[in-house]
């Protein structure tokens, strides 16, 4: 059977490095096919793109993760490498990637920057800072030790990338993948690759403090979604914790005096017990559908594993 692997770019305005990104590419990987989206970029990225022999296509929906949903469905491949199209990551480094997805030991690598030589090249100290704090903040809940979340070096199985159901539509689609990832027991790899800062000329597309909200706000999402009776009971207890505080008084004053002076006080706590039963009700619900939703990720990922041999097996 003859292994394919695609190499995706996605683009917005990177006339001053798709050329280098590309041409590193075919000479590392000459075996790989290219394909760059152009996500609606008024330079010459996508001229750039054809004069180099990659295949070009259009995302017309602006952000990475409306490009990576079209990649993801567009493309039939046994390996696909996920690399910014901005210079900053050695395509030799992607080779690494590549065996460990085609050797079955992976179906998400992950390039780890934040362990080699990012700290040094990354002079923005609040991308570092949030990069450290959204790792942080996955292993915590996920009880993981992933180095490196926000990473845009990635290589992906054919299962992961046709059982991906993509739902961010920017910079947030790291988190997301590596969420669903850990989530769903997929394999994961992690090997150190060298990180180099942009070059002159070319700027970063990511605003630190909007896009860091918007990585946080899905970390709390996914959170809520793949996690719903931790979440939710945390909910509960602070509700809880908030009505004991109003009632303890209220209820020793009634043991002093036989009297409740203070009837709003006493409404309110009932009012947050209540809110705290029904919180954490919602929590065992959603943990029952969320154990079904997990059945059926695994009964998809044997649908998608029976096409990816139907497949392999027509390329013979």
């Amino acid at each position: 059977m003859k292994t394919k692997t695609a190499v995706l770019i996605p683009c917005y305005n990177e006339e001053v490095t798709i050329k280098k990104v590309i041409t590193d590419f075919q000479k590392t990987m000459p075996w790989a096919e290219i394909y760059v989206y152009d996500n609606n970029s008024t330079d010459r990225t996508a001229e750039i793109a054809l004069e180099c022999g990659a295949n070009l296509r259009f995302e017309y929906k602006q952000g990475k993760g409306n490009v990576v949903r079209s990649m993801f469905r567009d493309i039939e491949a046994d390996c696909y490498i996920l690399v910014d199209g901005d210079d900053t990551y050695p395509a030799e480094d992607a080779l690494r990637l590549e065996n460990a997805v085609l050797s079955g030991k992976a179906d998400m690598a992950i390039g780890d920057r934040l362990s080699s030589t990012y700290f040094e090249e990354n002079k923005r100290a609040f991308h570092n800072f949030g990069n450290v704090l959204v790792k942080k903040l996955i292993n915590f809940i996920y009880k993981s030790d992933v180095h490196d979340i926000m990473t845009g070096l990635r290589a992906f199985s054919y299962d992961f990338v046709k059982s991906f159901p993509v739902m961010s539509k920017g910079f947030e689609i790291e988190t997301e993948m590596t969420v669903f990832a850990l989530d769903n027991n997929f394999k994961l790899y992690e090997t150190p690759i060298d990180y180099r800062d942009r070059p002159s000329g070319s700027e970063s597309k990511l605003n630190t403090v909007k896009d860091g909200t918007k990585v946080l706000k899905t970390i709390v999402s996914l959170f809520k979604n793949t996690k719903p009776f931790i979440f939710f009971s945390m909910l509960s207890a602070i509700f809880m914790i908030i009505a004991l505080v109003l009632f303890i008084p209220v209820f020793i004053e009634y043991l002093k005096t036989g009297l409740v002076p203070r009837i709003p006080t006493l409404i309110v706590s009932i009012g947050m017990m209540m809110f705290s039963f029904l919180t954490l009700n919602s929590g065992i619900t959603l943990s029952v559908l969320k154990r079904q939703e997990r059945q059926q990720v695994e009964r998809h990922l044997t649908t998608v594993k029976m096409l990816n041999n139907i497949r392999g097996d027509n390329n013979e």
